[in-house]
């Protein structure tokens, strides 16, 4: 246990008039034994200390329950049995954190959990609970960075730009927690100047109630007497609502069919014309969630259901490309990949972010600005007088030296978002070095641009063709509930998936997929047809939030045994 220094004593209305920059904040994370309602229990805590957009001191403490752990709580948080029956008593550590808590404002990512959490477990220790002030870095995330999708933890420090070492322990998620509540501090005090005002500012914005009787929604109708959910498992995969025709009505996707296709009819639910007509429920299961989204998206597509009016909205996706097969190519920006003899970069994630990438890139390397028809010119266009082109217009142009730059461009962008800014921090850098500070600051100011752009368009840009890989997507609860999914991705295209087998088959299959590859082709030179460009997006797009997904370069194993080794490496590393 670290010791924290005693905090001055304020009651929660006094410190509501505390100027928000001088406030203390504890950033608060609690573990618990995963069980709901009253049998939840503590079994650890931890808190910094955060003061002036610093961390400060840290306390933690595991402690001790009445019930037994399961094991996939333990194998989740790494909390084991042992480690809770020799934790501390639950009424010294919440003792010891209602003195940190006095006078200061409580943080929490997710605040809600914790607070009930808190609240119960001081309730049961017979303590009085301090009430804080609680503010929420989702809903600081939500209000100040509204272009990171993903806002779970780690997701969300990444996307800020913070290291995470270590995940589901108390006070790791409680520094990851207040380094976020750091990285966004400075936005909050710009909007709110007390802890009053920063309460204000976070607060959910409710909707106004309609007061037309006949345009608030009605309940959802109860299930017909014939549909029937016990045959549904609880596992991953694809539901499907029938009418008494056997016509598709619905198709959808969860990790937990029974629920999911359930809860269309629980109250609250948004009610569709198809859930009056419903009298048969299918499904088929698979192993992974990424594989319920490929099977998805392939059945509403097949069988064109009619309570699937809104599709997934992948129509803000676009594709960085660029055409080899004319003189001099360009950078574009379309909403599908180029067919043939081009590199293509994404999925993007707004038109607007990838144009100005573009932009930013034709200046950096010297690439052409305009169209694909080169128009000849006699003088060069602003972009060559500025020096941000080469102007093959002026017919005097080494085509070597264009295609040098465009291999220089698409070689940078295919290795990542990374890779580009590390490229214009060498150039910064080379140009400091040459007393050019003029240019390094033009390119520093450049790099912060970058670094926005690529937040935007989603964090990580790679080449969409480039590599053949075997994507092992895991079971959503664990190894031991079911394999997951194995999927060949061959030049851009899902070639095969489907439930992973034993290494001997996944060597197998994984050659037969490779033969789909012509050797000749420069990378990125396949075409996808346009009913799957829908399938790759979504792969790209559970990639890139997933980073911790098994994916395993098929160039780098086409051997058998070297594919089998890679694969039982990191299966194990994974399980």
């Amino acid at each position: 246990m670290h010791a924290v220094p005693l905090p001055r004593y304020q009651t929660p209305m006094d410190l509501l008039a505390d100027p928000l920059r001088t406030a203390e904040f504890l950033a608060v994370d609690v573990e618990t034994n995963g069980r709901s309602g009253a049998e939840c229990e503590l079994t650890e805590v931890g808190a910094v200390l955060v003061g002036g957009g610093e961390l400060h001191e840290r306390f933690s403490a595991v402690v001790s329950v009445q019930r037994p752990l399961g094991r996939g709580i333990q194998r989740f948080t790494g909390i084991t049995q042992e480690m809770v029956d020799d934790g501390e008593c639950p009424d010294g550590v919440l003792g010891h954190l209602g003195e940190l808590l006095e006078g200061r404002v409580l943080v929490a990512h997710s605040a809600a959990f914790d607070r009930r959490v808190l609240c119960g477990a001081f309730a049961a220790s017979g303590l009085a609970w301090p009430a804080p002030p609680t503010l929420c870095t989702v809903a600081l995330a939500r209000r100040f960075a509204p272009l990171v999708g993903e806002r779970r933890l780690g997701s969300l420090a990444a996307a800020l730009g913070i290291d995470v070492a270590a995940a589901h322990r108390a006070l790791p998620d409680a520094e990851t927690c207040a380094r976020v509540f750091c990285a966004l501090f400075p936005r909050l005090c710009a909007h709110a100047a007390t802890v009053a005002d920063a309460l204000a500012a976070l607060a959910p914005r409710r909707r106004a109630t309609s007061r037309h009787p006949a345009r608030v929604r009605a309940s959802p109708p109860r299930p017909p007497p014939g549909l029937r959910f016990d045959a549904l498992p609880g596992e991953p995969g694809v539901y499907l609502f029938r009418d008494e025709l056997g016509e598709a009505l619905y198709v959808g996707k969860s990790i937990s069919l029974r629920s999911r296709a359930r809860a269309h009819f629980h109250p609250g639910a948004q009610e569709g014309a198809w859930t009056a007509r419903a009298a048969v429920v299918d499904h088929r299961p698979t192993g992974s969630e990424l594989g319920a989204l490929v099977l998805e998206n392939r059945l509403i597509k097949e069988l064109l259901p009619a309570g699937n009016v809104r599709l997934r909205r992948l129509d803000r996706y676009v594709y960085l490309r660029c055409r080899l097969d004319i003189p001099y190519p360009v950078l574009e920006v379309a909403p599908t990949p180029a067919p043939y003899r081009a590199i293509n970069i994404g999925p993007l994630r707004g038109r607007a972010a990838a144009a100005e990438l573009v932009e930013q890139l034709n200046s950096l390397f010297g690439l052409r600005h305009c169209g694909r028809r080169l128009a000849r010119r006699r003088f060069p266009s602003a972009y060559g007088q500025m020096g941000r082109c080469l102007s093959p217009c002026l017919g005097n142009l080494d085509p070597n030296l264009y295609r040098r730059r465009l291999e220089e461009a698409l070689a940078v962008l295919g290795a990542g978002s990374a890779r580009l800014l590390a490229h214009v921090d060498e150039q910064m850098r080379a140009a400091a070095a040459e007393y050019r500070y003029e240019r390094a600051g033009a390119l520093r100011r450049r790099q912060k641009r970058l670094g926005m752009l690529l937040e935007r368009v989603g964090g990580v840009i790679a080449a969409t063709h480039a590599r053949s890989r075997l994507v092992l997507a895991p079971h959503p609860r664990g190894a031991d509930a079911g394999p997951g999914d194995a999927l060949w991705l061959v030049a851009g295209r899902l070639v095969d998936w489907g439930r992973r087998p034993g290494l001997e088959e996944l060597s197998v299959r994984s050659a037969a997929a490779l033969v789909n590859v012509t050797p000749t082709d420069p990378p990125g030179s396949a075409w996808i047809p346009a009913e799957e460009v829908d399938e790759v997006r979504i792969i790209a797009v559970w990639l890139a939030t997933h980073p911790e997904a098994c994916v395993i370069d098929l160039r780098d194993a086409a051997e058998p045994e070297r594919l089998a080794a890679l694969a039982g490496h990191r299966l194990a590393a994974s399980s």
